[in-house]
């Protein structure tokens, strides 16, 4: 299985100063960066093969795997356009998408608690995303919306005729199958080739969940420790909410 850690994006919701923050898996918590938390968690669940895209302070990032030292040492790809929007930073990941095998795609401005891993890595195989359904419903969190057990809508926005009896919060993480992720891949690529480059991946992921919603799997999360961290709040209640939470980190 390989992971996909998407870490190119400028958090600039979190300067208050107008200060350039460091990329947000720079963050630290308990002593460790976010992306620190990844790997480790990553390695304890057996994902090992871990592909980071890139793109605001490339070499700060770099200069955090020097000094955790990780072996083996990760690819990292760059996204020089990262502020036009995700879809076109995971557009440059599409080599690591369609190399074969189950694929995790993860934001990482996530804080979590690693079991979170066993639901997502669960089995042989699966296409699989994570739902939260005990969240604050406002315009930020990414909705996910089952009907019958099946994804029926993924956006911050749902629809108000929109006709489902079950939603949550996205956590960020997908996992999908190599056949999955080649055809994941290629919507992507339409999202290039037809000028919508600025948009969020999440709209890529959407249009792969309408149309094959029978293959996913959605496991509910509700009650583990997490947070996605966009504001200056959410470093606060990481630290003081969600942290204290968290398994002791392998």
């Amino acid at each position: 299985m390989r992971a996909i850690i998407l870490a190119a994006g400028y958090g600039r919701r979190l300067s208050q100063t107008g200060d350039q923050p460091p990329p947000k898996c720079l963050l630290r918590f308990g002593g460790h960066s976010l992306l620190e938390r990844h790997l480790r968690l990553l390695r304890r669940a057996g994902v090992d093969e871990v592909v980071i895209a890139v793109g605001y302070a490339p070499q700060q990032i770099e200069a955090e795997l020097d000094r955790l030292n990780w072996q083996p040492r990760l690819q990292l790809v760059l996204n020089p356009d990262y502020e036009l929007g995700s879809v076109l930073t995971v557009h440059c990941m599409a080599p690591a998408l369609t190399a074969g095998g189950d694929v995790l795609l993860m934001d990482a401005d996530v804080l979590y608690d690693g079991r979170m891993f066993e639901a997502l890595c669960a089995g042989a195989h699966a296409d699989r995303l994570l739902m939260d359904r005990g969240f604050q419903p406002g315009e930020e969190p990414v909705k996910i919306c089952l009907r019958n057990g099946l994804p029926v809508e993924l956006r911050k926005r749902v629809a108000p005729d929109l006709v489902y009896d079950t939603w949550g919060e996205s956590v960020g993480f997908f996992r999908f199958t190599a056949a999955t992720a080649r055809h994941f891949a290629a919507i992507v690529a339409g999202y290039i080739d037809s000028g919508r480059a600025d948009q969020p991946h999440e709209e890529a992921v959407r249009d792969l969940l309408l149309l094959r919603p029978q293959d996913f799997d959605t496991a509910d999360v509700t009650g583990a420790p997490w947070l996605e961290i966009d504001f200056p709040a959410d470093l606060t209640r990481a630290r003081d909410e969600v942290l204290p939470q968290l398994q002791p980190l392998p």
